[in-house]
């Protein structure tokens, strides 16, 4: 299975205001995606084993860490630890500015570390650079 030619991003998060609002600021960019959410650890990589039985795999997963059910953290090591999945760019977008934290999602594979940001217009540019650094095509 490959990765996605479609800018399928995979928005995990349990809080669905933050789904929605993260969705919105790609959105405010011209971003050209495809997106699904994803309310914990276990439901992405259920999504994701769904995915590579019968469809794309996303060009990106952004991931919060503190979350119900399996953590983000456990997800990011069994994503980075699955040969299928290891080469999807997979973001840490987390309210957590714990340094334990950040050290521990480089030490599982996550490509990138971002706290939140506090205002809807940051994260407005963070999803702009996102998308420049990771979408196949950029409007």
């Amino acid at each position: 299975m490959s990765i996605s030619t479609k800018n399928l991003v995979y928005i995990v998060d349990d809080d669905p205001d933050d789904r929605q609002v993260i969705l919105d600021a790609f959105l405010e960019n011209n971003a050209e995606m495809d997106y699904v959410f994803a309310e914990d650890g276990s439901q992405l990589m259920q999504t994701l084993q769904d995915a590579d039985n019968g469809s794309e795999l996303p060009t990106l997963i952004l991931l919060d860490l503190n979350m119900p059910g399996m953590l983000g953290l456990q997800a990011l090591k069994e994503i980075k630890g699955n040969k299928k999945f290891a080469s999807i760019p997979t973001i840490v977008l987390t309210t957590s500015t714990l340094p334990m934290d950040k050290k521990l999602s480089y030490d599982y594979g996550a490509n990138c570390f971002l706290s939140k940001p506090s205002y809807y217009s940051d994260l407005v540019l963070v999803t702009k650079m996102i998308a420049r650094l990771y979408f196949h095509k950029w409007k």
